[in-house]
């Protein structure tokens, strides 16, 4: 990466040196020479920041102005409308719907705008989800949980 760019890519991604230190897990000085331009970018943050700067998206035209807040876990259009992981995952239903509703009634046209639905954290006030059924769990007999826990072991999976 070049010198600029690098520069250029930090500042839009960091509000402080500090930040990018512990971003990185370095030192200020180490920051300040990267962006200096003394010493090189270790290639390990360099991929790091690009990673950083596309938000977990590929590097395609078709993907230019979608980020991903990693804070608030959502989703962000170009056009700043927002989505949770549950709403996307509903996306499918809603867009049969739509569809349908369309061919009924006519397109809306000044539809409401509203923002997206809260993400709730897998754990929430002390008390966890429910754990996967466990394979020795099953009414097996007794030498059966052994024979697939070892077929499971061996190819690979665990």
């Amino acid at each position: 990466m070049f010198h600029e760019s690098l520069r250029t890519l930090f500042w839009r991604e960091f509000a402080s040196i500090k930040q990018g230190a512990e971003y990185f897990h370095v030192s200020k000085p180490t920051i300040t020479r990267w962006l200096d331009g003394t010493v090189p970018i270790n290639p390990m943050a360099e991929k790091l920041l690009l990673i950083k700067a596309l938000g977990y998206l590929p590097n395609d035209l078709r993907w230019s102005g979608f980020r991903i807040c990693e804070k608030r876990a959502v989703f962000i259009t170009p056009s700043g409308r927002e989505f949770s992981p549950k709403e996307l995952e509903s996306f499918v239903f809603w867009r049969d719907e739509h569809r349908q509703f369309v061919e009924m009634y006519g397109h809306i046209e000044y539809p409401k705008v509203y923002p997206a639905k809260e993400n709730v954290l897998p754990f929430r006030g002390g008390r966890r989800m429910n754990a996967a059924e466990c394979l020795a769990d099953c009414k097996l007999k007794v030498h059966e949980p052994v024979v697939i826990c070892m077929r499971i072991y061996f190819s690979g999976y665990l």
